[in-house]
């Protein structure tokens, strides 16, 4: 029987929590950010764009239309999966399908995101105090949220929610939660390389085989478009995508286990074993695995529209703070991000140079120490059987 601690232990873990400055940041970012939500959705005119395509399709699916073919909008055909249409249609009930109330739940829903994103960054421990206050400062976020009422709101907050699981080794409910984010909108799935990757460096083959058991473009723009919407060029990406997620696994996620290749043979090897291997990994780990393997899907993506930075605005000043850039260069790197998403229509100087600020971070990401992995001071099982 699990044993209760005492209320005056209880009071003392208080205490030091809020004692805590990052804490205290936190708190207050949320109050500021509810306020500047609240003040955004009364003063600031709604941006109509998929709303009414998104309510249609709910309609189409509410009357019983099973074929997706079939389930159009203003902007066409249904593209998102099913619980796209899940979490839609039950907006539609709450709100009536009216676009005022749907901004006061958007609202919730991104200070709810915040909160999440916050206790992230509390646990991982990575930025100094004050730069959590970048967080709230992005105008494109703000409008993608309550201004347009996207879905990749909810597919972001769900993935976050994932990974604040996943710092608590929950791994069973946090593939739940993961598999909800992609059920809303597949981008989600850039963050299965690296989280199947943290899953094999935290348990055994049979643990991962249970576990999963249970989840207008602003990039390329200088591009010329035959080039653009070539086959070759997307190709290219792809290879490119999938070399850096294995240049980054081997060299520098997989550092202190003797490289990735190791890694999965001791897995393999550790099938068949009666001995566990499962090892409890630091969150700054989980959290830098997770955003970095994303990242590397942003920066070799062909096309990047204004929704989805929301994929990983939330992510850039952890990364910013993982590299061992000047905290002024970090700050310009944030702020060149966030004007050359606020630039619309983008141009090709915008979108150059957001490309060339994506490169930067991904070459500090690169030439950062790595670090280590595990919770405890002593050498993961892998590395005592070198």
């Amino acid at each position: 029987m699990r044993e209760i601690k005492p209320l005056s232990e209880a009071r003392s873990s208080t205490v030091i929590l809020f004692k805590n400055p990052k804490v205290i940041v936190a708190l207050g970012l949320l109050l500021f950010d509810a306020v500047l939500t609240a003040v955004i959705i009364a003063y600031v005119p709604y941006t109509k764009i998929d709303w009414d395509a998104y309510m249609s399709q709910v309609t189409g699916f509410l009357e019983g239309e099973k074929d997706y073919s079939k389930l159009e909008g203003d902007t066409g055909p249904l593209v998102y999966p099913a619980g796209f249409l899940y979490v839609y249609s039950a907006i539609q009930y709450v709100t009536g399908g009216q676009v005022f109330a749907a901004q006061i739940l958007f609202g919730v829903l991104y200070i709810v995101n915040l909160a999440i994103i916050l206790f992230i960054y509390v646990k991982a421990d990575v930025l100094p105090w004050w730069a959590l206050v970048l967080l709230s400062l992005s105008k494109r976020v703000h409008s993608i949220f309550v201004l347009r009422l996207f879905n990749d709101c909810f597919a972001m907050t769900l993935l976050h929610a994932a990974m604040a699981l996943l710092l608590y080794q929950r791994w069973h409910l946090g593939l739940i939660l993961f598999s909800g984010a992609v059920s809303v909108k597949m981008n989600v799935l850039l963050y299965a390389p690296p989280l199947l990757l943290l899953m094999l460096k935290s348990m055994d083959v049979c643990g991962v085989i249970s576990a999963l058991a249970g989840a207008a473009s602003v990039n390329f723009k200088f591009i010329p478009e035959p080039i653009f919407v070539s086959k070759q060029l997307a190709i290219s990406l792809l290879i490119v995508h999938l070399v850096l997620l294995a240049v980054f696994a081997h060299y520098r996620w997989c550092k202190f286990e003797g490289g990735l290749l190791r890694l999965l043979r001791s897995r393999v090897l550790s099938f068949s074993g009666t001995k566990s291997s499962s090892m409890k990994i630091k969150a700054e780990h989980i959290v830098t695995t997770m955003f970095v393997g994303n990242f590397i899907g942003i920066v070799c993506a062909r096309s990047l529209h204004y929704q989805f930075y929301s994929w990983y605005f939330f992510s850039v000043p952890h990364l910013l703070w993982t590299t061992r850039f000047p905290t002024l260069v970090r700050l310009m790197l944030f702020t060149g991000a966030e004007l050359c998403w606020n630039i619309y229509p983008s141009t090709v100087v915008s979108s150059a140079l957001l490309l060339f600020l994506h490169l930067v971070i991904l070459w500090g990401l690169w030439s950062a120490a790595p670090e280590y992995p595990y919770r405890d001071e002593k050498l993961s099982t892998q590395e005592k059987d070198k």
